[in-house]
């Protein structure tokens, strides 16, 4: 069975934990037998931490797979993958480790299931090097789902660095295939609205603050738009731990959904927090793209598995987007092209992520 193994290395590019859940995720959904050595070798701290492990473990429960390897710091796995299965799931990284990771590599397999599933994942909704799990609701839910499939996303409770202590629902059904997506047109921008949140120990006002640095910013840039953000403390009841953060997403004319957002943390003004996700914003609507560079390298899973041509302009390509191509090239039959954006106005540094896809059909169904 060895000979047959798909070889990955783990250290190279990016360097990181998507290279893992990118990986291991289409090893599950085409059959692949895997191996991946040097996992996080571009890391301080190699190897796999929790939330690695954790998700690592789901997909091997959901497609009642083989896993070698699979402890706390270890830098080879092999992962021998079986059918997949719907049903409930769940993964808990007993940390502060991101839900919103583990959902990204759960998903494109529960959508090629038998049957329904129902993902409970634990760990921290907002935490840093991830995105929060209000940007999963608030862009990326409605954007992926322009693949031709819905899921609902309900946040039991939140979870803060660094216990965690969040948990997740998902639920979805699964598809016969993947539609492709054409995000191409901006639009206009015609609305920016958001929320910045406090919960545990600290006062609404941090929440206001924040809110009403990130209006302050966003005004200088864009005068005559109605700014929403609402300041929220989390209810008790459903919130572990003291956090704080906020969300900014502008929606344009054809639906676009941009975003930039920003955590709190000890000795961090609050009127920066808010700044830094104004300013997160500002740039990617200076682009011009239809997307954020949060959400760029997150299609590249669906766009390799759909049937048909997906075109997404972008900005400048991130790393995370680079290496999600090339492993998703490496493992799947969809071409990627990237080129530059024949625009009307020079200055926007913008690209064309073209793919044909693979086609995936769900045998399932």
């Amino acid at each position: 069975m060895d000979g047959d193994r798909v070889e990955i290395d783990g250290g190279i590019m990016e360097g990181g934990g998507q290279i893992l859940r990118v990986s291991t995720a289409l090893s599950c959904l085409l059959g692949l037998p895997l191996r991946v050595r040097r996992i996080r070798a571009g890391r301080s701290q190699p190897g796999l931490r929790p939330q690695h492990l954790s998700g690592l473990e789901i997909i091997r429960d959901l497609c009642e797979g083989k896993l070698e390897g699979g402890e706390i710091g270890s830098t080879e796995i092999s992962f021998t993958p079986g059918k997949i299965k719907g049903g409930t799931h769940i993964a808990d990284t007993k940390t502060a480790g991101s839900v919103c990771l583990l959902m990204q590599v759960a998903m494109p397999c529960v959508l090629f299931a038998a049957s329904p599933s129902e993902l409970r994942l634990k760990g921290g909704t907002n935490a840093e090097m991830a995105p929060q799990i209000d940007y999963t609701v608030m862009v990326f839910k409605p954007i992926v789902e322009k693949f031709n499939f819905t899921f609902s996303c309900d946040i039991k409770k939140r979870g803060y660095y660094p216990q965690g202590g969040g948990e997740v629902v998902v639920q979805m059904s699964p598809v016969k295939e993947l539609s492709p997506i054409n995000l191409t047109e901006r639009g206009t921008v015609t609305k920016i609205y958001g929320r910045a949140f406090v919960a545990g120990a600290l006062p609404i006002k941090l929440a206001k603050d924040m809110s009403a640095a990130a209006v302050r910013c966003i005004r200088k840039e864009i005068r005559d738009l109605y700014i929403n953000i609402q300041p929220v403390r989390e209810p008790d009841d459903q919130a572990f731990g003291t956090g704080s953060g906020i969300i900014v997403v502008a929606e344009t004319s054809t639906g676009c959904l941009l975003a930039g957002s920003s955590l709190g943390k000890r000795g961090k003004n609050s009127d920066k927090v808010g700044i830094e996700a104004a300013e997160i914003l500002l740039r990617n609507l200076k682009h011009g793209g239809t997307v954020d560079d949060s959400l760029q390298d997150q299609l590249i899973i669906f766009m390799a598995l759909a049937k048909g041509v997906s075109r997404v302009k972008s900005g400048p390509i991130t790393l995370h987007t680079q290496t999600a191509i090339h492993f998703a090239e490496q493992l799947t039959k969809a071409k990627f092209t990237v080129t530059k954006s024949e625009e009307e106005d020079p200055s926007n540094d913008t690209y064309i992520i073209e793919c044909q896809g693979m086609g995936m059909i769900n045998p399932n169904l």
